[in-house]
């Protein structure tokens, strides 16, 4: 965990996520990426998503007009990328839980950019390690219940069901889910508190039973529909709109969220760069409103 207080590559100076200014000490939060994809089912690219989110967030104004707050006064620094090892997924894991754990230990508000959503489980077992009775708050596409993917136990399809094995599966809250076998949606209406196809009203109707629990948010940008974010490596049909996924996390704003991470942006899909561009907007809203 050495050098932990400066950016993990050098070639990223210049290239943090607008308003970034703070240093490690000060920071209330900690934007940090995951460029991983090594478990990528389908179109691959997902490892690209961290530095091209924040090379068009430039594109941003700091102000928020839905908050009425401001990137430029916010408490936040960029750590840059963790060095995942190229094709590693265990050990990629075991590093992102280590880094996410000191930032933690340190008081920081994590907030990641993937990379394919099998980070989410590194992190998410630094978080639990601390705060055993944390509560997920998982919006995406798909249900990601497998128990493997072709034989292989560790899959970005299966990290709901691999966090499932340590979070009591009632913590866990499942929005916008659209895609997975029968057998994965039987599992999860058995077991979460699963809420498909839709985000917004289900959510607002989940704030009470949510409300002073702490929570970690993991959004994967393929909730949305393609027409809104077609780079992502399992495009599905029928999906949200990126109006209903900003105002999903305004009502989240005044809940106890101990970190939040946004996966599966694939710019090399996108030649539009509209999935990046949303995806910049979301981490906007998410840092104004739960690193306060």
């Amino acid at each position: 965990m050495r050098g932990h207080r400066e950016p993990f590559d050098p070639a990223y100076a210049g290239q943090t996520f607008i308003s970034a200014k703070e240093g490690y000490d000060a920071a209330r939060a900690v934007i940090y990426g995951m460029p991983m994809d090594w478990t990528t089912s389908f179109r691959p690219g997902t490892r690209l998503g961290p530095r091209r989110i924040r090379e068009v967030s430039l594109g941003l104004e700091e102000y928020s007009p839905y908050l009425d707050r401001s990137l430029l006064d916010a408490s936040f620094v960029d750590m840059g990328d963790i060095p995942l090892p190229f094709g590693n997924p265990e050990r990629s894991l075991t590093m992102i839980e280590q880094y996410v754990g000191q930032w933690l230990d340190d008081g920081k508000f994590p907030l990641g950019l993937g990379g394919e959503h099998l980070v989410t489980l590194g992190v998410v077992r630094a978080v639990a390690k601390r705060i055993p009775e944390i509560v997920i708050v998982h919006v995406d596409a798909h249900t990601d219940l497998r128990d493997q993917y072709e034989g292989e136990l560790l899959s970005h399809s299966a990290v709901i069901k691999k966090i499932a094995g340590f979070v009591d599966p009632v913590n866990i809250y499942q929005f916008g889910i659209r895609s997975g076998t029968r057998e994965e949606f039987a599992w999860a209406k058995e077991h979460t508190n699963f809420h498909p196809f839709d985000v917004l009203e289900p959510l607002r109707g989940c704030l009470a039973q949510l409300e002073g629990r702490p929570i970690y948010v993991t959004v994967d940008i393929d909730v949305l529909d393609p027409a809104h974010a077609p780079g992502t490596g399992t495009a599905e049909a029928g999906g949200i709109s990126s109006k209903e996924l900003l105002a999903a996390i305004h009502a989240m704003k005044g809940l106890n969220v101990v970190g939040f991470d946004l996966v599966e942006v694939a710019p090399v899909l996108d030649a539009s760069e509209q999935t990046q561009i949303v995806a910049a907007k979301v981490v906007r809203e998410a840092l104004l409103a739960f690193a306060d």
